[in-house]
């Protein structure tokens, strides 16, 4: 069998191309034509399959060692069919940081149907063992947390629902398949927002599911069908052509993140660094043993200095949400991603008004250096 990085340049073919065309073709029909009104055919229409999507999706069950690949509009997308696999009465244990549109969802949407959620902070595990009923269902997380970097344990999450016979459900997109594969540690289905790090240039919106049996499998695809919120041919193919380079894009990023994290111990201005590869934090431990490379994001928070001007000096790395992309950018989370928490509930969740989240991009690292020590050195 190939290994990743070959995987992530070919992929699976889809037997379709008679061309011999290197890149799997754009297939934009609608409607395939049938044989013969008595023809078993492989595509009928563009909603239920399409032979650009198809790749896309088989190449990320590869890449997750997963029995399907699902791929949609949008992350949200994703998880929203995800999560209409459950039924009314269902529990789910959820991390108490995941993503804002994650959360949203789930508490005033899915709270309609009568599906009910338990957050707590799945570092703990006596916690998520207490938050378990006899309703539950599954247990729902991210690896590593927006914007405080904490880090949970795959393989102890999987521990516990294997005990309780419930679903892990991992929302991977910090790490990659590059640097983490969930369902090689336990977990049932794995969630990507395409739109970061697989994509990688700011230039589409899309999600992956990838899961781990048929059964699920079976199931994800009824939801797909159904509510019917597919990527596009043209979109597929760009997160098809993003994931050619991940890996080059990321070890780029990864060295870069660690000159920077250097760079902002030795400040003073700076009064704590939230990263997974600083040693000797609980963080490190647990992502050392369980993925390949601890990420291209990182946090902190500035003291000394007003953080506004801070951000609004900087040069090189632009002010703006999301991340994994081959630009780098800053981004101020109390008043940005989590501004639509007061400041009670972004204390409770341990956002500063001073933490200022940074996504590291391809750039010379001296140059994004430069950017942020002129910028620090502006705001005193």
């Amino acid at each position: 069998m190939s290994k990743f990085n070959t995987n992530l340049v070919h992929g699976i073919p889809c037997k379709e191309n008679k061309t011999g065309a290197v890149n799997p073709p754009i297939y934009t029909s609608t409607t395939y034509a049938y044989p013969n009104a008595e023809s078993a055919v492989r595509w009928d229409y563009a909603r239920s399959g399409n032979p650009t999507r198809e790749f896309l999706e088989n190449q990320v069950a590869r890449l997750e060692n997963g029995d399907r690949g699902f791929a949609f509009s949008s992350g949200m997308a994703a998880i929203h069919a995800v999560l209409s696999i459950f039924s009314p009465g269902d529990h789910v244990v959820i991390g108490d940081q995941i993503y804002g549109g994650t959360f949203r969802l789930f508490n005033q949407f899915f709270k309609r149907w009568n599906i009910e959620f338990t957050a707590v902070d799945t570092r703990d595990s006596a916690a998520v063992k207490t938050a378990i009923k006899p309703n539950t269902k599954a247990i729902y997380f991210e690896p590593i947390t927006n914007p405080l970097l904490h880090v949970t344990s795959v393989r102890a999450i999987a521990e516990i629902a294997q005990q309780n016979n419930l679903l892990v459900i991992v929302d991977n997109t910090f790490l990659t398949p590059y640097l983490q594969q969930p369902l090689n540690l336990g977990a049932d289905i794995v969630i990507h927002s395409a739109t970061k790090y697989l994509g990688g240039h700011s230039d589409v919106i899309a999600g992956i599911v990838v899961t781990k049996s048929k059964k699920l499998s079976d199931k994800l695809y009824f939801s797909q069908n159904a509510i019917g919120g597919i990527l596009s041919p043209e979109d597929s193919n760009l997160i098809r052509r993003g994931i050619q380079t991940l890996s080059v894009r990321l070890d780029r990023q990864l060295l870069n993140t660690q000159k920077i994290v250097v760079f902002l111990q030795k400040r003073n201005d700076i009064k704590k660094i939230n990263y997974p590869g600083i040693v000797g934090t609980p963080e490190h431990d647990v992502a050392k043993n369980e993925c390949k490379d601890f990420g291209a994001v990182l946090s902190f928070e500035v003291q000394n200095i007003n953080v506004i001007k801070f951000v609004n000096n900087l040069k090189l790395f632009q002010l703006a949400v999301s991340l994994g992309a081959v630009e780098s950018l800053a981004e101020l989370p109390a008043k940005m991603s989590h501004a639509e928490l007061s400041a009670k509930e972004l204390l409770a969740c341990g956002i500063s008004p001073n933490l200022v989240r940074l996504a590291i991009g391809i750039e010379d690292a001296d140059d994004l250096i430069v950017d942020l020590e002129q910028a620090l050195n502006a705001a005193k």
